[in-house]
């Protein structure tokens, strides 16, 4: 960050922001028992500071065009993992891309619209030179959007 630190009330702030970063301003004054200016200053200082970096929008998984989603772990042989990360960015079906640390190398959220794409989808990524193992979860429920 290059600016000032984040204290509790930004912290506060921010989680407000990711369960609705569309609430007035004077609704999340009044959330945090602050004055409105307190408020829309934070915003601002955040923003400038590089904390908050966006806003997004958040889909129903249901809403979707790819209706099956998954976690796939992604072991990767030698020191390959850059070579990885590009042709997983470059694949239509990789939604998200992860690195992590023990047992595997990289996390990819991996969607397709039906099992059959679904099947080809994991035979293609499981054929990229340099990945050795991969394990893959579907995701079944959203508790938290």
């Amino acid at each position: 960050m290059a600016g000032g630190r984040v204290d509790d009330t930004d912290r506060e702030l921010l989680a407000l922001l990711r369960d609705n970063a569309r609430t007035p301003v004077v609704a999340l004054a009044k959330k945090l028992r602050v004055a409105r200016a307190t408020v829309q200053n934070r915003i601002a200082r955040l923003e400038r500071d590089g904390v908050i970096v966006g806003y997004t929008v958040r889909l129903r998984p249901e809403a979707e065009a790819h209706r099956i989603r998954a976690m796939m772990s992604v072991a990767i042989s030698g020191n390959h993992t850059q070579e990885v990360v590009r042709a997983l960015r470059g694949h239509p079906n990789v939604a998200a891309l992860y690195s992590t640390n023990g047992r595997w190398d990289l996390l990819a959220e991996v969607r397709a619209d039906n099992l059959a794409s679904f099947d080809a989808v994991l035979n293609a990524i499981r054929a990229i030179p340099h990945i050795e193992h991969t394990e893959t979860s579907l995701l079944l429920s959203a508790y938290k959007l």
